[in-house]
């Protein structure tokens, strides 16, 4: 019961909508250490947030990132993912010359493809303790 206690509201609805999220990088390389993954957390709060998206956990390892978002009925998870990604790759590659010498060919940090599942069969304190206990590269 405690879990419902987030429930949120809009003009005309009440949602808890959750999606664990996962995005991966181009060619699966690992490039990415703990300072870019810090990075990465804060450009995606952003863009969460100009999409009225909470971002409830996010984690990664070297190769992929893990977020569990709660968002409102109205954004298009796909939009989400695209602006996520979009705004993400264009900032940490222009932030980090390392990534860009590493991408200098493909002009891009993330693969073409992304997961997405909806949260609801796991209990969300699970995802969020696996999400916690993702491997971070130091």
């Amino acid at each position: 019961m405690a879990e419902h206690q987030n429930i949120r509201t809009g003009r005309h609805c009440s949602f808890l909508l959750h999606a664990h999220l996962v995005f991966v990088t181009k060619y699966r390389h690992k490039v990415f250490a703990d300072r870019h993954l810090t990075r990465l957390e804060e450009i995606m709060r952003s863009v969460c947030t100009d999409f009225e998206v909470e971002l409830v956990e996010f984690n990664g390892e070297n190769n992929h990132v893990h977020l569990l978002v709660n968002f409102p009925p109205k954004v298009a998870l796909s939009k989400l993912v695209n602006s996520l990604k979009g705004v993400s790759s264009r900032r940490m590659r222009q932030e980090f010359p390392d990534l860009v010498k590493h991408y200098w060919r493909a002009q891009r940090l993330w693969s073409g493809s992304y997961f997405a599942g909806s949260v609801g069969g796991a209990p969300l304190s699970v995802v969020r303790q696996y999400i916690e206990q993702q491997n971070r590269p130091t």
